[in-house]
């Protein structure tokens, strides 16, 4: 039987979000929390750097986002609208939540033709200047999605893993990219807002 990630995976003592070349990460869409719900994010080395869990069933209106020691980095939740579908973005300072507001807001589009998934991503959500700067695009109950900037460059794509003879991994097993000079830590709440979406949160 295939395995999730090729080494075996080790806690390190630093935990870097951003790197100066591509980055590629397996995204296993298993909690490490017995019982609990969520995913399992090791980088190129096997090394645990995110966690994800809800702590409760799924379709939970609140989801956490952990590095490799369970310390809180962001918090996400759900908005429940009478006609369309947000997410809230808390990001956590010395672990304390920003009060002052949203650190970024997700919006989902209304589509007309189906399973399409696409959302804006709007930052400064705490100030005057709730700009949008990126895009999450993918299918309605398909993981894979693209992440782009406003001028339509990847920034992040997440597909489903294949081992090293090409077999692939699963349906739980996914491979994210993440481009250089890129905060990984806000691309992987991206993801977390799509799981949530597509229910798998």
């Amino acid at each position: 039987m295939a395995k999730v990630h090729p080494r075996t995976s080790r806690v390190t003592t630093s935990c870097q979000y951003s790197s100066s070349e591509r980055e590629i990460f397996t995204v296993w869409m298993k909690s490490l929390v017995i019982n609990g719900n969520g995913y399992a994010v090791f980088n190129s080395k096997g090394e645990v750097v995110f966690r994800v869990d809800n702590y409760q069933t799924r379709h939970s209106s609140e989801v956490l986002l952990m590095n490799f020691n369970g310390d809180v980095l962001f918090s996400i939740k759900r908005k429940k609208l009478l006609v369309f579908r947000s997410w809230e973005v808390h990001k956590v300072i010395n672990s304390e939540f920003n009060e002052e507001g949203e650190w970024f807001k997700v919006k989902r589009k209304c589509s007309l033709f189906g399973r399409d998934i696409s959302c804006d991503v709007i930052l400064g959500c705490n100030n005057k200047r709730r700009e949008s700067c990126y895009k999450i695009v993918g299918l309605e109950g398909k993981s894979t999605l693209k992440i782009m900037d406003n001028e339509g460059r990847v920034l992040a794509e997440m597909t489903q893993k294949q081992s090293s003879s090409g077999v692939c991994l699963g349906d739980d097993v996914l491979s994210l990219t993440v481009e250089p000079q890129i905060d990984q830590s806000l691309i992987m709440a991206l993801v977390m807002v799509y799981g949530m979406i597509n229910n798998s949160l």
